[in-house]
């Protein structure tokens, strides 16, 4: 338990300390030269981290949810409770796009792995990085990840 609210904390702190509204954008560019900018939800404390996307019938096209952690580490995700298909985009602390899982099944257990340690992860919706041409290796810029962020590996 005390695990868990040290990490609520630094994220909070983490929050607090990259300016609230610049924490709220995340922007992808790609390999080709394009980039592309999210509105992003942060899904920083436990709870938040457990609820997701669930519940939502909805997501605009230029939107998505962000969930942090402050060390590397394999993320798994499953969709139950989550009502619309989704893209996840698996983050390493320098803001490498490490892997996609698209279109992930609404509404069951199947359980979508970063299969390595990860800083992050963000949720658009499904198919989004297919039509936009985002592949794993392009970048996703925010104050956490990257130089000067607050992920970290080791």
């Amino acid at each position: 338990m005390r695990a868990i609210l040290l990490a609520a904390a630094f994220l909070l702190a983490a929050l607090s300390g990259c300016g609230g509204e610049e924490a709220r954008r995340a922007v992808i560019e790609t390999r080709d030269g394009a980039t592309h900018s999210f509105s992003v939800e942060l899904a920083l404390t436990p709870e938040e981290q457990r609820q997701g996307l669930m519940y939502r019938r909805e997501l605009a096209e230029d939107a998505g949810m962000l969930f942090f952690y402050p060390a590397c580490a394999r993320a798994a995700f499953w969709m139950k409770n989550t009502y619309i298909p989704l893209d996840m985009i698996f983050i390493a602390a320098d803001g490498e796009i490490v892997r996609i899982a698209r279109m992930t099944e609404p509404e069951t257990l199947d359980v979508h792995d970063s299969l390595i340690p990860v800083n992050g992860v963000l949720e658009v919706n499904g198919g989004l990085t297919q039509r936009l041409g985002i592949e794993e290796g392009d970048v996703l810029r925010h104050p956490w990840f990257g130089e000067g962020g607050r992920a970290t590996c080791g």
